[in-house]
């Protein structure tokens, strides 16, 4: 049982004490940056950043799970009422649930515009929603979001922590910010822009590290190579820009969570 609060707020700020609640729940909304209301409760031009929430409510004692119950959804206008402004796509939805599952969210929830209101053609549409649920059920956001369960479930769920301290130096703000998220053994990354960045990997056990790429949109890994233990840069082909995003695997090289050879993440 949880509470469903307003957008920008979490459940932690009422009822984190009561017994009744067994998980924290925020609502990042659908609001980009720089789309503040009068009565916000956050800091300006930190709209979109979800993972602020996660970070705040594993602060909170007693400490609980939490997760983002309403994140931005796919093909819904930015900000929500205003249906001329710029739709919600699947990079965003993509990078609201790495970014607050690397957070520490025990999990996420994906929304469509569409979808969550069941339209179809001849119904008065809220927000502006224009296709059917059972075509809009196929968008290619909602389909990505297998791969993150993929990816969590492919190594030791409960032995996960939110750790941002294995990223050398100052972090990126708003999109530029990369996420890491690690256990004793292996690392996971998400960079939503593709930026390069330092990654000390003596935050895990082993002399010898392996280090893959994990393509969000499909599933797809590509093997980078054997490392020493130490610190290194990294970055993907392809260049910078919001959407190139990827994550970085690194693990003890003598584990066997992926194979060097393995083209997906689900075998």
């Amino acid at each position: 049982m949880t509470f469903h609060p307003r957008g920008r707020t979490i459940s932690s700020i009422w009822f984190d004490k009561d017994s009744w609640l067994d998980f924290n729940m925020f609502q990042s909304g659908h609001r980009r940056y720089g789309q503040q209301p009068e009565d916000s409760l956050i800091p300006p031009n930190t709209e979109e950043d979800n993972w602020r929430y996660a970070e705040r409510s594993l602060k909170t004692q007693p400490l609980k799970p939490v997760l983002d119950g309403e994140p931005s959804y796919e093909d819904i206008p930015q900000g929500l009422h205003d249906t001329t402004q710029p739709r919600w796509k699947a990079r965003d939805v993509r990078r609201y649930a790495y970014w607050s599952v690397f957070a520490g969210s025990c999990g996420h929830t994906y929304g469509n515009n569409s979808t969550m209101q069941m339209y179809h053609l001849g119904y008065m549409p809220a927000f502006g929603a224009d296709r059917p649920w059972y075509e809009t059920i196929h968008d290619p956001g909602c389909l990505e979001m297998q791969y993150i369960k993929d990816l969590m479930y492919a190594f030791p769920y409960f032995d996960r922590i939110p750790d941002q301290s294995v990223i050398v130096g100052r972090n990126g703000t708003q999109y530029y910010r990369v996420i890491a998220t690690r256990s004793n053994d292996y690392i996971l990354v998400y960079n939503y822009t593709n930026t390069p960045m330092e990654i000390d990997m003596t935050k895990i056990s082993g002399d010898k590290k392996n280090a893959w790429w994990f393509n969000p949109r499909n599933g797809a890994l590509a093997y980078i190579g054997e490392f020493n233990n130490g610190k290194h840069v990294f970055v993907h082909d392809g260049g910078s820009f919001p959407g190139n995003d990827h994550v970085l695997i690194i693990t003890d090289a003598r584990t066997s969570y992926i194979q060097q050879d393995q083209e997906y993440i689900n075998k």
